[in-house]
């Protein structure tokens, strides 16, 4: 399967579904407005002074139409902080440069969406995937040079295993790493470049616990992989950054250089941190409560981490000198969108997070979406 243009595309999310092709292409444009109306009349108009009687908007006689109803349907959300609605079971997502826009998977088509506010969300890129156990399109990524190169990354499931592939305009997903165990249930992955030339893969043990602590599985593993953007790619052998990962959450990274890491395992949730020196330090907070730890989002002086069985974004404060976690950590947005997947870092002091309500949840019409939740002041930060 290709992966070819789908920008500019429109439409409702529910009509595109599985069926939107494996392709992508990159378009961009600029508008120019015409402000020749906005120089003043020549000779300026001149109106009588009676006989002028107001008349309200859209009422007998008036020549302004009513204001707009509210926008109503079934994949209308009144919540103004929801910035798309009606996809299906969503993964993880990544706030495209500017913070106006973010990217999100569909987990189980395998397709991809740029979304933004006030804008009906459309499909850039679709990749077959094996959405059963878990599994299917889990994260995506953006190159470090996606401005010019408009790379991306994806953490995916098929028939015989989890994998990370490169999508390119025009071409079939190239392989970067291949081979990572796949399992009848718990598949789960995340990615994100640390540098310019690392990309660290946070694999799940595919329900074999024994394999996180085996030095020859790429299950339940961080991994370090070097120079993917190599082209053409070819699978690589990755280096091993952290093990004894349970259910993979995310990796993501501060403005130190440290990696953040999120996971389970059958005791309790973790967040750990990986130095900007290689030194594991785990774990730094556990949730002995197993709340769902998936998504981070890592900023100035705090993390935010999405959960789905605590219905909410976890903010927990760290120290900007140690990485330490030195109070408890804060729910916010609780039971306001239901179970939360993926996050990311936006502007001012904002997280986007996806839903998953469609997954083991209890779905609203309007689901599953993308929200932006305010980050309280003095918690997260911005890219």
């Amino acid at each position: 399967m290709t992966v070819r243009d789908m920008f500019g595309a429109s439409g409702r999310t529910t009509a595109i579904g599985a069926a939107v092709l494996a392709v992508i292409t990159v378009s961009a444009g600029c508008a120019r407005f015409d402000d020749s109306a906005s120089t003043p009349f020549s000779p300026e108009p001149t109106f009588g002074a009676a006989d002028i009687e107001p008349v309200e908007p859209g009422a007998p006689g008036s020549s302004t139409p009513p204001p707009p109803s509210p926008a109503t349907g079934p994949c209308i959300d009144p919540d103004p902080n929801v910035v798309a609605t009606c996809l299906d079971t969503l993964s993880g997502l990544v706030v495209l440069p500017g913070g106006a826009a973010a990217l999100v998977g569909e987990r189980r088509t395998g397709t991809i969406f740029q979304v933004a506010p006030g804008q009906t969300p459309r499909p850039v890129a679709s990749v077959p995937v094996d959405g059963s156990g878990g599994g299917g399109l889990l994260d995506v990524a953006l190159s470090p040079t996606y401005d010019e190169d408009r790379l991306l990354y994806a953490y995916i499931t098929t028939a015989s295993d989890n994998r990370v592939v490169r999508i390119a305009a025009g071409d079939v997903p190239k392989p970067v790493l291949t081979g990572i165990p796949r399992g009848s249930t718990e598949n789960s992955g995340a990615l994100d470049f640390t540098s310019p030339t690392e990309l660290r893969v946070i694999t799940g043990d595919a329900g074999s616990p024994a394999s996180s602590s085996d030095p020859s599985s790429l299950a339940g593993k961080v991994l370090a992989i070097d120079n993917p953007r190599v082209d053409p790619p070819s699978p690589v052998a990755p280096r091993i950054v952290m093990s004894g990962i349970g259910r993979a959450g995310d990796v993501c990274v501060d403005g130190t250089g440290s990696t953040w890491v999120t996971d389970a395992t059958a005791s309790e949730d973790r967040l750990s941190r990986i130095t900007p020196e290689g030194a594991v330090v785990s774990p730094v907070w556990t949730w002995p409560d197993k709340p769902g730890v998936g998504g981070c989002a890592a900023g100035p002086g705090s993390v935010s981490v999405s959960m789905s069985g605590a219905r909410a974004v976890s903010l927990v404060p760290v120290d900007p000198e140690t990485g330490a976690v030195t109070t408890p950590p804060t729910l916010i947005a609780q039971d306001r969108y239901g179970r939360l997947r993926g996050a990311s870092l936006g502007a001012e002091g904002q997280v986007w997070v996806s839903t998953v309500n469609k997954d083991g949840g209890q779905p609203v019409p309007t689901d599953d979406r993308v929200v932006i939740v305010p980050v309280p002041s003095g918690g997260g930060g911005s890219d």
